[in-house]
Protein backbone atom coordinates (compact mmCIF):
# COMPACT_ATOMS: atom_id res chain seq x y z
CA UNK A 1 0.00 0.00 0.00
CA UNK A 2 1.14 3.18 -1.06
CA UNK A 3 1.17 6.48 2.18
CA UNK A 4 -0.39 9.83 0.49
CA UNK A 5 -0.29 12.64 2.77
CA UNK A 6 -1.95 16.06 2.80
CA UNK A 7 -0.13 18.35 4.22
CA UNK A 8 -0.89 22.10 5.35
CA UNK A 9 1.54 24.36 4.27
CA UNK A 10 0.54 27.85 5.58
CA UNK A 11 -2.77 28.66 7.63
CA UNK A 12 -5.57 29.20 4.98
CA UNK A 13 -6.80 32.33 4.45
CA UNK A 14 -10.37 33.20 5.94
CA UNK A 15 -13.45 33.98 3.71
CA UNK A 16 -14.97 36.90 5.45
CA UNK A 17 -15.93 40.01 4.35
CA UNK A 18 -14.80 43.14 4.95
CA UNK A 19 -16.42 45.88 6.37
CA UNK A 20 -13.86 48.83 5.25
CA UNK A 21 -13.56 47.31 1.90
CA UNK A 22 -15.34 45.12 1.02
CA UNK A 23 -12.56 41.93 0.60
CA UNK A 24 -13.61 39.00 0.80
CA UNK A 25 -10.25 37.58 2.35
CA UNK A 26 -8.84 37.82 5.74
CA UNK A 27 -5.33 36.34 7.05
CA UNK A 28 -4.31 35.66 10.85
CA UNK A 29 -0.32 37.05 9.74
CA UNK A 30 2.00 35.91 12.41
CA UNK A 31 -1.18 34.58 14.64
CA UNK A 32 -1.47 36.96 17.96
CA UNK A 33 -4.38 36.34 20.68
CA UNK A 34 -5.45 39.05 22.57
CA UNK A 35 -6.47 38.27 26.27
CA UNK A 36 -8.63 40.67 28.13
CA UNK A 37 -9.55 40.51 31.67
CA UNK A 38 -13.15 42.04 32.75
CA UNK A 39 -13.00 41.81 36.26
CA UNK A 40 -12.89 37.46 37.04
CA UNK A 41 -14.09 37.17 33.36
CA UNK A 42 -12.01 36.61 30.19
CA UNK A 43 -12.29 37.29 26.75
CA UNK A 44 -9.82 35.92 24.20
CA UNK A 45 -9.88 36.69 20.51
CA UNK A 46 -7.76 35.82 17.68
CA UNK A 47 -6.70 38.76 15.87
CA UNK A 48 -6.94 38.31 12.05
CA UNK A 49 -6.35 40.92 9.17
CA UNK A 50 -8.12 41.57 5.73
CA UNK A 51 -5.36 41.00 3.05
CA UNK A 52 -6.68 44.32 1.25
CA UNK A 53 -6.83 47.36 3.35
CA UNK A 54 -4.81 46.00 7.05
CA UNK A 55 -7.77 46.50 8.91
CA UNK A 56 -7.80 44.02 11.82
CA UNK A 57 -10.60 42.44 13.02
CA UNK A 58 -11.23 40.15 16.24
CA UNK A 59 -12.41 36.69 16.19
CA UNK A 60 -13.81 35.24 19.43
CA UNK A 61 -12.81 32.56 20.73
CA UNK A 62 -13.66 32.59 24.49
CA UNK A 63 -16.28 35.68 25.97
CA UNK A 64 -16.76 36.14 29.57
CA UNK A 65 -15.38 33.22 30.54
CA UNK A 66 -14.35 32.31 34.50
CA UNK A 67 -10.52 33.13 34.66
CA UNK A 68 -10.63 29.90 37.23
CA UNK A 69 -11.77 27.22 34.13
CA UNK A 70 -8.69 28.25 32.00
CA UNK A 71 -6.16 25.37 32.17
CA UNK A 72 -2.90 27.03 32.57
CA UNK A 73 -0.94 26.04 30.21
CA UNK A 74 -3.94 26.74 27.56
CA UNK A 75 -3.65 30.07 28.96
CA UNK A 76 -0.33 30.59 28.80
CA UNK A 77 -0.48 29.65 25.28
CA UNK A 78 -2.79 32.21 24.61
CA UNK A 79 -0.54 34.79 26.65
CA UNK A 80 2.42 33.50 23.94
CA UNK A 81 0.95 33.41 21.06
CA UNK A 82 1.47 29.78 20.21
CA UNK A 83 1.53 28.84 16.42
CA UNK A 84 -0.12 25.62 16.97
CA UNK A 85 -2.93 27.04 19.15
CA UNK A 86 -3.39 29.33 16.61
CA UNK A 87 -3.48 27.13 14.09
CA UNK A 88 -5.84 24.79 16.12
CA UNK A 89 -8.52 27.55 17.06
CA UNK A 90 -8.45 28.58 13.53
CA UNK A 91 -9.28 25.17 12.07
CA UNK A 92 -11.57 24.43 15.19
CA UNK A 93 -15.63 24.32 13.00
CA UNK A 94 -16.91 25.58 16.03
CA UNK A 95 -15.42 28.89 16.24
CA UNK A 96 -15.53 29.11 12.01
CA UNK A 97 -19.35 29.06 12.61
CA UNK A 98 -19.85 31.27 15.65
CA UNK A 99 -17.90 33.78 14.13
CA UNK A 100 -19.67 32.98 10.35
CA UNK A 101 -16.11 31.86 8.13
CA UNK A 102 -14.87 29.85 6.21
CA UNK A 103 -11.48 28.91 5.32
CA UNK A 104 -9.98 29.18 1.67
CA UNK A 105 -7.16 26.45 1.37
CA UNK A 106 -6.34 26.81 -1.94
CA UNK A 107 -2.46 27.22 -2.13
CA UNK A 108 -2.10 26.18 1.59
CA UNK A 109 -1.44 22.77 1.06
CA UNK A 110 0.48 19.96 -1.11
CA UNK A 111 0.24 16.29 -1.56
CA UNK A 112 3.49 14.12 -0.85
CA UNK A 113 3.07 11.20 -2.34
CA UNK A 114 6.05 8.77 -3.40
CA UNK A 115 7.18 9.13 -7.13
CA UNK A 116 4.67 7.96 -9.71
CA UNK A 117 3.40 4.18 -10.47
CA UNK A 118 5.77 1.63 -12.55
CA UNK A 119 4.23 0.09 -15.12
CA UNK A 120 3.12 -3.26 -14.80
CA UNK A 121 2.73 -3.82 -10.99
CA UNK A 122 -1.40 -3.46 -11.24
CA UNK A 123 -3.60 -3.22 -9.23
CA UNK A 124 -2.14 -0.30 -6.71
CA UNK A 125 -3.82 0.50 -3.41
CA UNK A 126 -3.29 3.64 -1.97
CA UNK A 127 -3.95 5.14 1.25
CA UNK A 128 -4.83 8.89 1.51
CA UNK A 129 -4.44 10.68 4.95
CA UNK A 130 -4.82 14.02 5.76
CA UNK A 131 -2.89 16.09 8.13
CA UNK A 132 -5.57 18.58 8.34
CA UNK A 133 -9.15 18.82 7.05
CA UNK A 134 -8.35 20.30 3.86
CA UNK A 135 -11.51 20.51 1.96
CA UNK A 136 -10.97 18.43 -1.65
CA UNK A 137 -12.59 16.20 -4.16
CA UNK A 138 -10.79 12.85 -4.55
CA UNK A 139 -11.08 12.51 -7.90
CA UNK A 140 -9.21 15.96 -8.77
CA UNK A 141 -6.75 14.91 -5.78
CA UNK A 142 -6.11 11.48 -7.54
CA UNK A 143 -5.58 13.01 -11.03
CA UNK A 144 -3.14 15.22 -9.57
CA UNK A 145 -1.09 12.94 -7.37
CA UNK A 146 -1.13 10.41 -10.53
CA UNK A 147 -0.95 12.51 -13.77
CA UNK A 148 -3.61 11.40 -14.77
CA UNK A 149 -7.00 13.09 -16.24
CA UNK A 150 -10.21 12.96 -14.31
CA UNK A 151 -11.61 11.21 -16.99
CA UNK A 152 -8.90 8.59 -16.83
CA UNK A 153 -9.80 8.38 -12.52
CA UNK A 154 -13.56 7.63 -12.71
CA UNK A 155 -12.44 4.88 -14.96
CA UNK A 156 -9.75 2.92 -13.75
CA UNK A 157 -9.94 3.87 -10.11
CA UNK A 158 -11.97 2.29 -7.48
CA UNK A 159 -12.64 3.45 -4.30
CA UNK A 160 -15.35 2.89 -1.15
CA UNK A 161 -16.04 6.77 -1.45
CA UNK A 162 -17.71 8.84 -3.91
CA UNK A 163 -14.38 10.64 -6.08
CA UNK A 164 -16.61 13.25 -7.05
CA UNK A 165 -17.96 14.73 -3.56
CA UNK A 166 -15.53 16.62 -1.73
CA UNK A 167 -13.83 15.12 1.74
CA UNK A 168 -11.85 16.08 4.79
CA UNK A 169 -10.90 12.49 5.70
CA UNK A 170 -8.60 10.31 5.07
CA UNK A 171 -9.70 6.90 2.36
CA UNK A 172 -7.95 4.62 0.48
CA UNK A 173 -8.07 3.13 -3.32
CA UNK A 174 -7.44 1.35 -5.79
CA UNK A 175 -5.88 1.88 -9.42
CA UNK A 176 -6.32 -1.00 -11.80
CA UNK A 177 -4.07 -1.61 -15.01
CA UNK A 178 -4.78 0.94 -18.42
CA UNK A 179 -6.67 -0.36 -21.26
Amino acid sequence: MLPWVVRRTRLPLLSSRCVDCGSESATTGEGRFRVNANGKLLHVWLLVRCVSCDRTVKIAVYERVPVGSFDRALLDGYHTNDPELVASTLLDPRIARRNRFTLDWKGAWRLDAPPALVDGVWPVRVEVVFEDPVPIRPDWLIAHGLGFSRNEVLRRVKCDIPLRRTTVAGFTFTVTAGD
